[in-house]
């Protein structure tokens, strides 16, 4: 099954590029570009209907911590219509969510990106403003999550079977960082319980200073990613020439996370770390394409499958599946 929650306006045979009300889909089919093959559920159905999938998920007690399931989201980035949009989450649900090694199960999150270069910072702008679309639907989960563990204190076998992350690329993790800082606010300040097992940072289109709070609270930009996820990867190639661009347009002075990894001189939470994966990338890839490029690498889904399983990062870099030396920080049980 194909899921999709939208914050974009139904526009003839498709989703268009201006912000509307949030908005739930589902399709059995695959044939994820073809608009009509999405049917259009209320909020209470799709998450009836997602939870009846996540009670199918193998039980907790007969399951290691490693190998249970996974509700995932995926938040595209910038200059992506939703047809492309569509199209990479079927690619990552056919390496990482199909089969019988899936991972669980996986939901597009779609925001309207304008789907054009020339529209760089009117795509901000967009971004900015569906956090907070993103944020309602973050705050679904929390409020799940918080019901089923109270559920587990008097009966165990309630207790919620699957894990829950989130796979950003690119100016979607600025999206997902706007969202998480109001879901934190909203939900869990000060901190309760974690939101996310795993986020996955992919290229992303944010300030590589994002965590320089530290272990701290002082409303940091990244404090709400931090707080409400177990662990944080961000995965960087210096490579990617349409980052290298977008530093000059926004904040001056510093780089993109997603093209030279965490800024060395910061301190940061112990649960952040950062994998150079320009190894993982084939070498006849460049220009443009490398800034999407992890998501047609088999060994880029190797070890974001790991990444999501929760592999300590000593086994990562012990199996090889870290092309680089380990993270700037001391690693931890993370």
């Amino acid at each position: 099954m194909y899921w999709m929650i939208t914050n974009r306006e139904l526009e003839g045979n498709g989703l268009g590029d201006e912000i509307a009300d949030l908005t739930y889909w589902q399709n059995p089919s695959g044939n994820l570009q073809t608009f009509s093959a999405w049917t259009s559920l209320t909020i209470d159905d799709f998450r009836k209907a997602l939870v009846e999938d996540a009670n199918a998920f193998p039980d907790l007690a007969a399951t290691s911590p490693e190998d249970q399931k996974h509700v995932n989201i995926f938040v595209h980035g910038f200059d992506n219509s939703w047809s492309s949009a569509a199209e990479r989450y079927g690619k990552i649900v056919q390496n990482l969510f199909s089969g019988p090694s899936s991972l669980g199960e996986c939901i597009l999150f779609t925001w309207p990106s304008k789907g054009n270069v020339a529209e760089y910072l009117p795509d901000r702008a967009e971004a900015r403003q569906s956090a907070e679309n993103f944020a309602d639907v973050l705050g679904e989960f929390y409020d799940w999550m918080a019901m089923m563990q109270m559920k587990a204190v008097n009966d165990p076998t309630k207790a919620c079977k699957a894990k829950t992350s989130v796979i950003a690329h690119s100016m979607g993790n600025y999206v997902v960082e706007n969202a998480m800082n109001v879901a934190w606010t909203r939900k869990n300040r000060p901190l309760l319980m974690s939101l996310m097992s795993q986020f996955i940072m992919v290229a992303a289109d944010v300030d590589n200073d994002i965590f320089q709070s530290g272990e701290t609270v002082e409303h940091g930009d990244g404090e709400g990613i931090a707080n409400l996820t177990y662990r944080v990867t961000a995965l960087y190639t210096g490579r990617d020439s349409v980052l290298g661009a977008s530093a000059g347009l926004k904040h001056f002075g510093k780089r993109r996370l997603g093209r030279s990894g965490l800024d060395p001189t910061c301190a940061v939470p112990d649960n952040v770390w950062d994998i150079d994966c320009s190894a993982l990338i084939s070498p006849g890839t460049n220009g443009i394409s490398v800034h999407g490029a992890y998501f047609d690498e088999p060994k880029c889904y190797s070890l974001m499958r790991e990444l999501l399983r929760g592999l300590d990062r000593s086994v990562l870099v012990n199996e090889r599946l870290v092309p680089v030396a380990p993270p700037k920080q001391q690693a931890s049980s993370q």
